[in-house]
């Protein structure tokens, strides 16, 4: 999981920049995101044989929240 660790706090720092954020407010920055992370939380899932799901999907939401503007 180091590896997984480490991506996850290269995005977090990403996600914090605020250019990063004002481009990310748009509708159509949410839509994009938003198929994003479903794309994401799919290929998790997949990788994972289903064993996380519910975990994913927190996960997914938790940074919806965090980048989503709805």
């Amino acid at each position: 999981m180091a590896g997984f660790d480490d991506i996850t706090k290269k995005a977090q720092a990403f996600l914090q920049d605020g250019k990063v954020q004002d481009a990310l407010k748009s509708e159509k920055a949410e839509g994009v995101s938003d198929n994003i992370l479903d794309a994401v939380a799919n290929a998790a899932d997949k990788a994972t044989g289903g064993k996380h799901t519910d975990k994913i999907q927190q996960a997914k939401e938790q940074a919806d929240k965090k980048i989503g503007n709805q």
